[in-house]
């Protein structure tokens, strides 16, 4: 394939090798770079004998599981949308360091019901290899469940998997990296659907005035907006910081800040790294 090295060529070599020998795939499908990377190559390889798991509840916005119906129903993907609803586990809804842990135990569960009904031997996630380096409690819940995590084993950072997206012509090889709206809380604030409404409401009305890369991180009644250093001064740039903050507190928010090291990962875990 041209524009992979050797190297991207043989991990991908080695993903579809890994996948043909599972024989059947349900495969949780966020509409993210890595699970869409996985969905489409795991596709190739099994065909009909692989299905698209889709979460639906509070913390998944609109706009991504349209993302991921469109995507199934463009390459004739079989999807099935399921409502675990992690709100109804206390772990997650009060928002615990493990709360990932709480919310992939129970989508998992739920994958793992629907992958039995149609006769699909494995299910698999979409984690690759730098996420080992980074707090994932998520990972855990998918050891104990017999999780397949196939990038990982075919060694693929995310670099390669936007690379070798692009070359397969995938839209989303240059998409932002996402996270669900869970993870814009801080430790300790509890989750309910009407936050993670207001969350969806704030980050839409951002990406929708061109600021794609962006996050919302809830304190209390503050929002704290991140977006890449560059784009800061644009945010503040007076009619767009006094068309957000009007936004923003009809959504409900009293105070709106502006996080001046701007957007970067998790965030919320700087926390959990103090001594």
């Amino acid at each position: 394939m041209e524009n992979l090295t050797i190297d991207q060529q043989n991990k991908l070599d080695r993903l579809k090798e890994y996948i043909r020998d599972l024989g059947s795939l349900a495969v949780g499908f966020s509409g993210g770079v890595d699970s869409t990377f996985l969905l489409f190559v795991a596709h190739g390889v099994l065909g009909d004998k692989v299905i698209a798991v889709t979460e639906a509840d509070a913390s998944v916005p609109e706009r991504e599981l349209k993302e991921t119906k469109a995507f199934c129903d463009e390459h004739g993907i079989r999807q099935i949308v399921c409502r675990a609803n992690p709100l109804k586990d206390e772990g997650y809804r009060l928002n615990t360091p493990d709360r990932c842990y709480f919310c992939k135990h129970g989508i998992f569960t739920e994958v793992k019901k629907i992958a039995d009904e149609n006769n699909i031997a494995y299910m698999a996630e979409g984690s690759n290899l730098d996420d080992i380096g980074d707090y994932r409690p998520g990972l855990r819940a998918a050891a104990e469940l017999s999780v397949k995590s196939p990038l990982r084993e075919a060694g693929l950072t995310k670099t390669d998997i936007r690379m070798i997206s692009k070359a397969l012509g995938l839209p989303t090889w240059s998409k932002p990296s996402y996270a669900c709206l869970a993870s814009r809380f801080v430790y300790g604030e509890e989750i309910t659907e009407e936050k993670l409404g207001m969350i969806d409401q704030a980050e839409q009305f951002l990406i929708e005035n061109g600021f794609l890369e962006e996050r919302v991180r809830m304190h209390g009644n503050l929002a704290r907006i991140e977006v890449p250093a560059k784009d800061i001064e644009r945010l503040a740039d007076e009619e767009i910081r006094e068309s957000v903050y009007k936004r923003f507190k009809e959504i409900g928010f009293m105070y709106v800040t502006l996080d001046m090291m701007g957007y970067r990962l998790g965030s919320m875990n700087e926390m959990l790294k103090r001594d």
